[in-house]
């Protein structure tokens, strides 16, 4: 029997090939009618206490390394994976991301985006400690070089689209990672022992530049918007924001909640809530993620070709459950292994979006089909 591992081979273990299409060629009314045979199902889904969706992810690959350098190049990818995806059996539709890097918070404080051969952009971070953040002069995110182009990028997606394709935020980086790219990680972690309150006010203030952002991204993308974004199946009948919060599983739960849960709900509570997300696994965190104040939905990795760490299915399944919190749950692999990480999670009482990669339309069918017989058998 052949080992199932993590491919590090891959760039991207969540990506599929895809043909670029150029807007022109983009049959708009074709997947303005497929989202919108959706939205009904979404909305019940969303307003409900328990229920399973399907959703197929087609992630172009590229868009999230050196091909969101040039957005028309991205937009083409994208449109192409919209396309692939409706061959898909699912539940909800897929989404365009305006994705350009995540580190844009540096730019804020003057320092600029680095572009290495086929990675995405990085940046050095420039502080050694939050006083250093906090007494230095920046600018809101939308004046820098990066925010700019990302505004721009999100223009071009709504001017070739017309608001007829769901369009979400940019990849949203909570304020501990944000602050990663300002401070070096170890600096970081001296910071929490050495200056809480220090390292608490930088992260507000993090929270405060991307707030600003984001109202000007929803500005620009309007009802288009799909929620909560980059990583989590999102619809227009959905809401809140996600925020990537890899950081938060290397610092207790306790430490997490004085220095960083305040700024993490406060940009929820003006988005509409939040949903959270960690690569990894985070189960311990589970506690932590359930007592934010307006969390609508976690993200987690269930099997081993998603993440070479990934979470018990078991131990979510169980802990989520009747709480109310949507649990977006990522699967790569075959029809076998990726049903069963879902019947694990799967019981009465849980509102699941199970995300598959299934290679080909055919299998996709056969485990869409069994998950919704799994529901069924619930007597729900």
């Amino acid at each position: 029997m052949k080992q199932i591992k993590f491919d590090t081979t891959l760039r991207d273990s969540q990506g599929t090939q895809v043909a670029p299409i150029d807007p022109e060629n983009f049959d708009l009314e074709a997947y303005g009618e497929y989202e919108a045979s959706m939205l009904e199902k979404n909305r019940d889904f969303w307003e409900g206490q328990q229920g399973l969706l399907v959703y197929r992810r087609v992630r172009a690959d590229g868009v999230f390394y050196d091909k969101c350098r040039d957005y028309r190049e991205s937009l083409a990818l994208q449109l192409g994976a919209l396309k692939k995806s409706m061959d898909y059996k699912a539940d909800i539709a897929n989404f365009l991301e305006p994705w350009y890097g995540i580190g844009y918070i540096a730019s804020c404080f003057g320092s600029s985006y680095q572009w290495l051969p086929q990675q995405a952009p990085s940046v050095k971070a420039k502080f050694s400690s939050s006083r250093e953040i906090l007494d230095a002069d920046f600018v809101p995110i939308s004046q820098t070089p990066e925010g700019r182009r990302n505004l721009e990028m999100i223009e071009y997606f709504m001017d070739k689209t017309k608001g007829k394709v769901p369009v979400s935020f940019s990849d949203i980086q909570s304020p501990l990672n944000m602050l990663t790219y300002l401070l070096p990680v170890t600096d970081l972690f001296m910071e929490v022992f050495e200056n809480p309150d220090g390292l608490k006010s930088a992260a507000a203030l993090c929270a405060d530049l991307l707030i600003g952002f984001l109202q000007e991204q929803k500005k620009l993308i309007g009802d288009a918007l799909a929620s909560p974004g980059h990583g989590f199946a999102s619809s227009r009948a959905f809401a809140g924001v996600g925020l990537s919060d890899d950081t938060s599983i290397m610092i207790s739960g306790e430490d997490y909640r004085e220095l960083f849960q305040g700024s993490d709900e406060r940009i929820g509570n003006i988005l509409g809530g939040m949903a959270y997300h960690s690569c990894g696994v985070w189960e311990k965190k589970i506690p932590m993620v359930k007592g934010f104040g307006n969390i609508l939905s976690a993200d987690g990795a269930f099997t081993i070709e998603t993440d070479p760490s990934p979470n018990d299915p078991g131990v979510f399944g169980e802990a989520f459950a009747h709480s109310g919190i949507i649990l977006n749950a990522r699967a790569v692999g075959d029809e076998e292994n990726s049903f069963r990480a879902f019947e694990q999670l799967w019981r009465p009482g849980q509102r699941l979006i199970c995300v598959t990669y299934c290679k080909t339309p055919e299998e996709q069918e056969r485990l869409y089909r069994r998950l919704h017989e799994l529901e069924e058998k619930t007597g729900l």
